[in-house]
């Protein structure tokens, strides 16, 4: 390869790598921005995130920080996010659920962690039951750190921080499942 060619081909890359951090950065501002009128607010349920979100949509597009259609697509890219930790959560209550050993638990104890558990258990659960093809990420598309999973071979992606879902260096797949 000559080096003009080879020039073009870094200049390239490093173009798409800071438009790629540029919009990791606008995606994080949203999150942040969604985060602080979420706890300014009184209620906190998953209506009142979905007001925070529409809301720090609103206002960072009418600033000019992104487009309105931006600002959706970072909205449904935090939904998953949001609705992916919640499955995390519930895998880990299910782990400890198992962990705990009955015999050495007072039954009062017992008891009232059961309570505690299946309530929680039962509400994450619906929550993830809904969200589950919500899981699904597709190149180009912005998520937080984790592992990304290619559907179509099984090759791990680890992202380190907020990027761009790549395509899979194995076998050039675009679908991907994501996992912390």
């Amino acid at each position: 390869m000559d080096e003009p060619t080879k020039s073009k081909k870094n200049n390239h890359a490093k173009e798409s790598e800071s438009k790629a951090s540029k919009i990791s950065a606008l995606y994080d501002r949203f999150a942040e921005r969604s985060h602080e009128i979420f706890e300014q607010g009184q209620e906190k349920g998953h209506e009142a995130w979905e007001r925070a979100m529409d809301l720090a949509r609103q206002q960072l597009s009418s600033a000019g920080e992104f487009s309105v259609e931006q600002g959706e697509a970072f909205k449904q890219y935090l939904i998953r996010d949001l609705h992916q930790t919640a499955e995390d959560m519930r895998n880990l209550g299910a782990e400890a659920k198992e962990r705990l050993n009955p015999a050495r638990l007072g039954a009062g104890a017992l008891s009232t962690l059961s309570k505690l558990l299946h309530a929680a258990g039962g509400a994450i659960t619906t929550l993830s039951n809904k969200t589950e093809e919500s899981l699904l990420y597709k190149t180009g598309e912005i998520t937080m750190a984790g592992t990304l999973t290619c559907s179509a071979c099984g090759h791990k992606v680890q992202l380190k921080s907020t990027g761009v879902v790549p395509i899979c260096p194995e076998c050039q797949g675009t679908g991907f499942r994501k996992g912390y």
